[in-house]
């Protein structure tokens, strides 16, 4: 049986998925996008604040979830354009500290609300 995640300090659905899913010990987080989950406002003012409102958030359900960043196996980032990858890779590497999970980038036509960065995630817990 899977087991839905909610938090109210992520930033909730602006569609029909949940914030993120438990299945068999795996745990599936909707792409996340730098929403500041107390006051809903979408994060621009540079694209290391936005990659670090993205990382809070899945930091938050990761929490949520009683997970963490060591638990994290793939994630998938997702760019306005391939030219900002070296500062999000900065910052999104401050927040693992090892066995850095699979990953892959891909630089997109458009994200949600014309956000920069989108960040998914997939943890495991044996």
């Amino acid at each position: 049986m899977n087991k839905i995640i909610n938090t109210t300090n992520a930033p909730a659905p602006i569609g029909p998925y949940s914030q993120a899913v438990i299945a068999n010990g795996f745990l599936f987080l909707s792409g996340q996008i730098p929403i500041n989950p107390e006051n809903g406002e979408v994060i621009t003012s540079s694209i290391e604040e936005e990659t670090h409102q993205v990382m809070r958030n899945i930091k938050a359900l990761l929490i949520e979830a009683s997970y963490d960043f060591n638990d994290v196996v793939k994630t998938t980032i997702f760019l306005s354009e391939m030219s900002l990858f070296a500062n999000v890779n900065e910052v999104y590497g401050s927040y693992f500290q090892s066995n850095f999970p699979a990953r892959e980038t891909i630089a997109v036509k458009g994200l949600p609300k014309g956000v920069n960065v989108e960040i998914s995630v997939t943890a495991y817990k044996s």
